[in-house]
């Protein structure tokens, strides 16, 4: 199995998706994933702790970030605040297809396969480009809301500028790949295998590393120690059938790998900052 992201974000039609996103009300966090389209958040509000590739930092008011295809990222709350930030995703499609075209293959292939690395956060700091991103951003996320064939004309324009300008920025590294694709398939593992009980000895085989050096490089690249990270997800997943289901909380605890009530409700607690029946009705008033 791959690890990537299942919801699908694009088609031959309409090649890009919009989400406007509100942390932790409307779901809790986004653990550590990856997918194959590209990318564009921008922080209307709040703040949340990023993790994209090597990159770990927290955005605040006007923070535009950008996730190019295959990366791993994550998104978190930061404690006691919320953030709401519009996201749209889109395939390298929108940019062309044709193999011929000197655009694609110069420009775009890179950045699909990891051969050019670009400024993943631009904050308003960036002086010398932000006001111009920026202008570029809220024009395309504006197309996307509206959705019409005649805009996405437009949007595709915009975001050829967008990339033209962070291309100017980019670091060339011509056998660049994301340090972190080591872990990748302990992460594998632990999507397929979250119901069960997991150890380090597990995961540090499956990625062929000594159990000492993995811990290390696991909670180097992911921002958590792989204990953590198991428990994120698994709650993660609780979220979600808390959402989506009428299944009781201690069924829910016991489908995402919980073996004891009191731990779950525990776990919970401290990554959304409520209780498991708290959670549930929290978003079924959202959902209202």
């Amino acid at each position: 199995m791959n690890y990537r992201e299942n919801r699908i974000h694009s088609s031959q039609i309409k090649p890009y998706s919009y989400y406007q996103c509100i942390i932790p009300d409307q779901f809790a966090y986004a653990p550590m994933h990856w997918h194959s389209e590209f990318e564009i958040n921008f922080v209307r509000t709040g703040s949340a702790e990023f993790t994209c590739g090597e990159q770990k930092f927290r955005s605040a008011d006007g923070d535009i970030i950008v996730i190019p295809p295959n990366v791993m990222h994550s998104v978190y709350p930061c404690p006691k605040m919320h953030q709401i930030y519009d996201t749209l995703v889109f395939s390298p499609e929108l940019f062309g297809s044709s193999e011929s075209d000197r655009c694609i293959q110069e420009c775009v292939k890179p950045l699909t396969t990891g051969s050019m690395q670009i400024q993943m956060h631009i904050t308003p700091k960036h002086h010398h480009y932000y006001t111009v991103m920026e202008s570029i951003v809220e024009t395309v996320f504006a197309c996307a809301k509206e959705d019409t064939p005649q805009l996405d004309m437009l949007l595709r324009g915009e975001l050829f500028r967008f990339f033209w300008l962070l291309e100017t920025e980019a670091e060339m590294v011509p056998n660049f790949q994301e340090a972190g694709e080591m872990i990748r398939p302990a992460l594998e593992y632990i999507k397929e295998h979250f119901q069960e009980n997991i150890t380090i000895q597990q995961l540090a085989a499956v990625v062929h590393l000594s159990e000492s050096y993995f811990m290390n490089q696991f909670q180097r690249h992911v921002g958590f120690t792989a204990i953590e990270y198991i428990s994120h997800f698994r709650i993660n997943q609780a979220c979600r059938l808390l959402g989506d289901t009428r299944k009781s909380v201690l069924e829910v605890a016991f489908d995402c790998g919980f073996r004891n009530i009191s731990n779950f409700n525990r776990q919970f607690r401290k990554v959304t900052g409520c209780s498991p029946t708290e959670y549930r009705k929290r978003m079924r008033t959202f959902s209202k």
